[in-house]
């Protein structure tokens, strides 16, 4: 069997450091072939899936394409480490992301109602007065003198929204940010130094949710800590581990890809003056410009799938039991898919993007992440004059989950 192949690099955590760097790389691969063969230390084999149609009939085929037991690039000998200790490539963890039907379905509805237009949109009052007083924080801010963004705003302001959906104290934010970050950077030494890709924080994370478990099925609130830690699946109640595997994904993911976002979003804003000036000047631009965002950004970089029988991408035989990369950021800047992918347009339309991943395993927390974005910077739009970088914008090196680490600016506000 053929295997076409390449050698450029788009795979380690430091090449997302660079974010032209990135997208040349991707672009070149996607010149060489749609799907290409991976053989490159420190990661056993794989296929990468580069065009945006392809990923799509990948994620929409789910009894083809299996999340187990594969969901991430790591490197062989933590696999080898993990499996040996747990009986699993990803240690004790297995969240929605790992699960395959029927499990997946049965736990994705357990919070699906919570995540719905109809239940999100009694927080969308809460969610303006949160934009009004991050944007009042970003008016104490203006100036001559810059400020970081990401740590100012992009980080704090989802964190705010989704400990308070869980349920958790506001006081136990620091915390769950840091342990976000120690799990989503774990491939980056100033993220996490363990070298253990994430696992003690996994275990640390589970020890603080298993508290706030314990309490929640003594005295159930109305909150979402609550409906994960009295849930029942097929009328039996769900594990511990399951629970807080559960919780863990949901206070990580719920604000860390948003966070992303939003500092992707102004950093575009910043480089783009003309594009903020529409903005600011036809507020109906708004969703799209959130959408364009989320394209730009696109937070997780890929997921693994596992063949479960012999089939093929784009005219490529693949065996049963190889397993494929699905690179989000490829698809998302590849040309078949977006009229001038490299550019920042925030009327562009159509935009298919793929940064909440597509069919059953979509992003659950995608209203939500939408609402937040169009809050925060339809409040920016209406009381922000200008925006202009005061440094380099700084990455996370990571090739799974990240964004900025440090996104410097100047903002003048209007009179």
């Amino acid at each position: 069997m053929t295997r076409p192949s390449t050698d450029i690099d788009a795979f380690s955590p430091g090449a997302y450091a660079d974010e032209r760097d990135i997208a040349a790389r991707l672009g070149a691969m996607r010149a060489q072939g749609d799907v290409l063969w991976i053989d490159q230390a420190p990661y056993r084999p794989f296929w990468a899936v580069l065009r945006h149609a392809d990923i799509i009939e990948v994620s929409r085929n789910t009894r083809v394409w299996l999340n187990a037991p594969r969901l991430t690039l790591l490197p062989d000998w933590f696999e080898d480490r993990t499996i040996a200790q747990f009986g699993s490539r990803t240690g004790p963890v297995r969240t929605l992301l790992d699960m395959d039907e029927p499990d997946h379905r049965k736990h994705r509805q357990l919070t699906q109602t919570w995540f719905n237009s109809r239940h999100l949109d009694t927080l969308r009052d809460r969610m303006r007065l949160l934009a009004k007083e991050y944007v009042d924080r970003i008016a104490a801010l203006a100036g001559d003198s810059p400020f970081d963004f990401v740590e100012e705003i992009a980080v704090p302001y989802p964190l705010v929204m989704i400990t308070a959906i869980l349920g958790l104290p506001e006081s136990d934010a620091p915390l769950v940010l840091r342990l976000t970050r120690e799990l989503f950077g774990a491939s980056d030494p100033e993220r996490n130094a363990n070298g253990d890709f994430g696992l003690a924080t996994a275990m640390e994370f589970f020890g603080y949710l298993g508290g706030v478990v314990q309490e929640r099925r003594k005295a159930p609130l109305d909150d979402l800590m609550s409906v994960i830690a009295t849930a029942t699946i097929d009328g039996e109640p769900v594990s511990d581990m399951e629970a807080l595997s559960y919780g863990m994904l949901l206070a990580t993911a719920g604000h860390d890809t948003t966070s992303s976002t939003l500092g992707v979003g102004m950093m575009q804003l910043a480089r783009n003056p003309g594009q903020f000036e529409r903005l600011k000047h036809d507020p109906a631009l708004l969703p799209g410009a959130a959408q364009e965002m989320f394209r730009w950004s696109t937070p997780v970089r890929h997921f693994m799938r596992t063949a479960a029988v012999d089939t093929a991408i784009a005219g490529q035989p693949i065996r049963a039991g190889e397993q494929v990369a699905l690179m989000y950021l490829s698809a998302n800047r590849d040309e078949r898919a977006f009229d001038a992918p490299d550019e920042f347009r925030i009327d562009r339309s159509p935009n298919r993007h793929v940064a909440f991943g597509y069919g059953a395993h979509h992003c659950l927390g995608r209203i939500l992440a939408e609402m937040e974005v169009e809050a925060l910077f339809g409040e920016i739009a209406a009381r922000v004059d200008s925006i202009a970088l005061a440094g380099t914008p700084e990455w996370v090196k990571t090739n799974h989950t990240g964004g900025l680490k440090r996104l410097p600016v100047t903002v003048r506000m209007k009179p």
